[in-house]
Protein backbone atom coordinates (compact mmCIF):
# COMPACT_ATOMS: atom_id res chain seq x y z
CA UNK A 1 0.00 0.00 0.00
CA UNK A 2 1.54 3.10 -0.87
CA UNK A 3 2.33 6.05 1.73
CA UNK A 4 -0.68 8.11 -0.14
CA UNK A 5 -3.28 5.14 0.40
CA UNK A 6 -2.77 4.70 3.79
CA UNK A 7 -2.72 8.32 4.90
CA UNK A 8 -5.93 7.82 3.25
CA UNK A 9 -7.08 5.06 4.98
CA UNK A 10 -5.70 6.32 8.29
CA UNK A 11 -7.87 9.50 7.91
CA UNK A 12 -10.97 7.30 6.41
CA UNK A 13 -11.29 5.66 9.67
CA UNK A 14 -10.16 8.32 12.08
CA UNK A 15 -13.18 10.56 10.51
CA UNK A 16 -15.88 7.67 10.50
CA UNK A 17 -14.81 7.31 14.22
CA UNK A 18 -15.66 10.47 15.33
CA UNK A 19 -19.08 10.47 13.74
CA UNK A 20 -20.03 7.25 15.42
CA UNK A 21 -19.15 9.12 18.12
CA UNK A 22 -21.02 12.59 17.20
CA UNK A 23 -24.09 10.36 16.14
CA UNK A 24 -24.30 8.50 19.51
CA UNK A 25 -23.91 4.98 17.49
CA UNK A 26 -21.25 4.62 19.58
CA UNK A 27 -19.05 5.80 22.79
CA UNK A 28 -15.67 7.66 22.84
CA UNK A 29 -14.20 4.61 25.26
CA UNK A 30 -15.50 2.06 22.79
CA UNK A 31 -13.83 4.00 19.97
CA UNK A 32 -10.41 4.50 21.66
CA UNK A 33 -10.12 0.42 22.17
CA UNK A 34 -11.60 0.24 18.69
CA UNK A 35 -8.24 2.52 17.36
CA UNK A 36 -5.20 0.89 19.85
CA UNK A 37 -6.71 -2.56 18.32
CA UNK A 38 -7.15 -0.72 15.00
CA UNK A 39 -3.56 0.45 14.93
CA UNK A 40 -2.10 -3.52 15.71
CA UNK A 41 -4.34 -4.93 12.55
CA UNK A 42 -2.60 -1.86 10.46
CA UNK A 43 0.60 -2.87 11.41
CA UNK A 44 -0.03 -6.31 10.49
CA UNK A 45 -1.05 -4.76 6.96
CA UNK A 46 -4.50 -6.84 6.58
CA UNK A 47 -6.27 -4.69 4.16
CA UNK A 48 -10.13 -6.84 4.92
CA UNK A 49 -9.25 -6.43 8.74
CA UNK A 50 -8.28 -2.59 8.91
CA UNK A 51 -11.89 -0.90 9.43
CA UNK A 52 -12.89 0.74 12.51
CA UNK A 53 -16.19 -0.05 11.96
CA UNK A 54 -15.41 -3.93 11.64
CA UNK A 55 -13.75 -3.86 14.93
CA UNK A 56 -16.86 -1.60 16.84
CA UNK A 57 -19.25 -3.99 15.30
CA UNK A 58 -17.46 -7.63 15.43
CA UNK A 59 -14.65 -7.63 17.96
CA UNK A 60 -15.63 -5.29 20.31
CA UNK A 61 -19.20 -5.96 19.57
CA UNK A 62 -20.16 -2.90 20.50
CA UNK A 63 -22.34 -1.77 17.66
CA UNK A 64 -24.65 -3.54 15.33
CA UNK A 65 -23.71 -2.73 11.15
CA UNK A 66 -27.04 -2.80 10.88
CA UNK A 67 -27.60 0.09 12.98
CA UNK A 68 -24.99 2.56 11.53
CA UNK A 69 -26.85 0.97 7.94
CA UNK A 70 -29.97 1.82 9.31
CA UNK A 71 -28.47 5.43 10.02
CA UNK A 72 -27.56 5.64 6.64
CA UNK A 73 -31.00 5.20 5.30
CA UNK A 74 -32.80 7.11 8.15
CA UNK A 75 -31.12 10.11 8.77
CA UNK A 76 -28.44 10.49 5.76
CA UNK A 77 -30.95 9.70 3.26
CA UNK A 78 -29.00 6.60 1.53
CA UNK A 79 -30.13 3.56 -0.36
CA UNK A 80 -28.77 0.27 0.40
CA UNK A 81 -27.38 -2.24 -2.23
CA UNK A 82 -26.12 -6.08 -1.87
CA UNK A 83 -22.96 -6.29 -4.32
CA UNK A 84 -22.76 -9.96 -3.80
CA UNK A 85 -24.55 -11.00 -7.02
CA UNK A 86 -23.47 -7.94 -8.96
CA UNK A 87 -21.39 -8.22 -12.20
CA UNK A 88 -18.52 -6.57 -12.09
CA UNK A 89 -18.15 -4.25 -14.93
CA UNK A 90 -15.61 -4.58 -17.64
CA UNK A 91 -14.52 -1.16 -17.17
CA UNK A 92 -14.10 -1.30 -13.40
CA UNK A 93 -11.74 -4.30 -13.71
CA UNK A 94 -9.26 -2.04 -15.81
CA UNK A 95 -9.37 0.93 -13.81
CA UNK A 96 -10.04 0.96 -10.67
CA UNK A 97 -7.34 1.26 -7.87
CA UNK A 98 -8.36 -1.53 -5.25
CA UNK A 99 -6.23 -0.16 -2.42
CA UNK A 100 -8.13 2.78 -1.89
CA UNK A 101 -11.52 0.69 -2.28
CA UNK A 102 -10.03 -0.94 0.66
CA UNK A 103 -8.85 2.18 2.27
CA UNK A 104 -12.24 3.55 2.11
CA UNK A 105 -14.35 0.57 2.23
CA UNK A 106 -15.81 2.15 -1.03
CA UNK A 107 -16.10 0.68 -4.62
CA UNK A 108 -17.54 2.45 -7.60
CA UNK A 109 -19.78 -0.83 -9.13
CA UNK A 110 -21.58 0.98 -11.87
CA UNK A 111 -22.05 4.30 -13.52
CA UNK A 112 -25.34 5.75 -15.69
CA UNK A 113 -24.37 8.55 -17.65
CA UNK A 114 -22.49 10.97 -15.62
CA UNK A 115 -23.58 9.49 -12.50
CA UNK A 116 -21.47 7.16 -10.27
CA UNK A 117 -22.20 4.56 -8.22
CA UNK A 118 -20.43 4.22 -5.37
CA UNK A 119 -21.41 1.00 -2.60
CA UNK A 120 -19.61 2.11 0.87
CA UNK A 121 -19.74 1.40 4.20
CA UNK A 122 -17.73 4.38 5.24
CA UNK A 123 -20.39 7.11 4.15
CA UNK A 124 -20.11 9.00 7.32
CA UNK A 125 -16.11 9.64 6.79
CA UNK A 126 -16.15 13.07 5.06
CA UNK A 127 -12.72 11.62 3.84
CA UNK A 128 -14.42 9.22 2.11
CA UNK A 129 -16.56 10.88 0.42
CA UNK A 130 -14.06 13.89 -1.14
CA UNK A 131 -11.70 10.77 -1.79
CA UNK A 132 -14.28 9.79 -4.28
CA UNK A 133 -15.97 13.05 -5.31
CA UNK A 134 -12.07 13.97 -6.63
CA UNK A 135 -11.32 10.83 -7.79
CA UNK A 136 -14.53 10.24 -10.08
CA UNK A 137 -14.99 13.91 -10.77
CA UNK A 138 -18.79 13.77 -11.39
CA UNK A 139 -22.09 13.51 -9.39
CA UNK A 140 -22.23 10.43 -7.06
CA UNK A 141 -25.42 8.21 -5.82
CA UNK A 142 -24.47 6.76 -2.66
CA UNK A 143 -25.41 3.71 -1.40
CA UNK A 144 -24.60 1.82 2.00
CA UNK A 145 -23.01 -1.45 2.11
CA UNK A 146 -22.26 -3.83 4.37
CA UNK A 147 -18.77 -4.48 5.47
CA UNK A 148 -18.52 -8.04 3.69
CA UNK A 149 -20.35 -7.30 0.45
CA UNK A 150 -17.38 -4.74 -0.47
CA UNK A 151 -15.14 -7.02 0.94
CA UNK A 152 -16.44 -10.02 -1.55
CA UNK A 153 -16.70 -7.25 -4.42
CA UNK A 154 -13.38 -6.22 -4.30
CA UNK A 155 -12.08 -9.80 -3.78
CA UNK A 156 -14.59 -10.66 -6.85
CA UNK A 157 -12.55 -7.90 -8.49
CA UNK A 158 -9.08 -8.77 -7.45
CA UNK A 159 -9.74 -12.40 -9.23
CA UNK A 160 -11.15 -11.12 -12.08
CA UNK A 161 -7.89 -9.22 -12.73
CA UNK A 162 -5.90 -11.59 -15.57
CA UNK A 163 -3.21 -12.89 -14.58
CA UNK A 164 0.04 -10.92 -13.54
CA UNK A 165 -1.70 -7.48 -13.60
CA UNK A 166 -1.86 -5.90 -10.33
CA UNK A 167 -4.62 -3.38 -9.61
CA UNK A 168 -3.91 0.28 -10.63
CA UNK A 169 -2.06 2.63 -8.34
CA UNK A 170 -3.09 5.24 -6.37
CA UNK A 171 -4.15 8.35 -8.49
CA UNK A 172 -5.18 6.86 -11.50
CA UNK A 173 -8.73 7.33 -12.83
CA UNK A 174 -11.44 4.99 -11.44
CA UNK A 175 -13.99 3.68 -13.62
CA UNK A 176 -13.34 7.06 -16.58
Amino acid sequence: MSKETRTLMMRANRLLGAQLVEHNLVKIEDLEAANERFIEIVSAQDNRQSTILGILAYDLKVLKEDDALHHLVEVEGLGLVDLRDYDVPDEARKNLDLDACWATWSVPFDREEEFFFVATAYYLSPAVRAYWEKELGGPILWFGATLEGIAEYLEKLTAALPPGVAAKPAGSAATH
